[in-house]
């Protein structure tokens, strides 16, 4: 079940990135490259991030837009390869939007 939610999460925020041209995070034409800087850890499918700067970028896949690659800010580690389903929104937000779910005290974000 934590799979199914983590890989919903990664989903949306990706599609959050991909349908929005962000002051602060910036997503490249192609790869849709955008950083984000979490606070405190959070939960991506298979281990926790520590509180940091990640890489959430697309797959250079011909045949599926919807591979999402999780990086260190330097891009020389890579976290995970998850397969995302998009979730189009009828009304662009301004800016990129993760939305996470509530946990129990002291565990990381999911």
């Amino acid at each position: 079940m934590k799979i199914k939610k983590g890989a919903l999460w990664l989903a949306g925020a990706l599609l959050a990135v991909t349908l929005v041209a962000p002051r602060q995070a910036h997503a490249d034409e192609w790869d849709q490259k955008t950083v984000f800087t979490f606070s405190g850890p959070v939960e991506i499918p298979g281990q926790v991030l520590s509180a940091g700067t990640y890489v959430f970028k697309l797959a250079d896949s011909q045949s599926d837009r919807n591979i999402v690659e999780v990086f260190n800010k330097d891009e020389n580690h890579l976290y995970g390869i998850f397969l995302t389903i998009p979730d189009y929104r009828m009304k662009p937000a301004g800016k990129p939007i993760i939305t996470f779910d509530e946990r129990v005290a002291g565990s990381p974000e999911e």
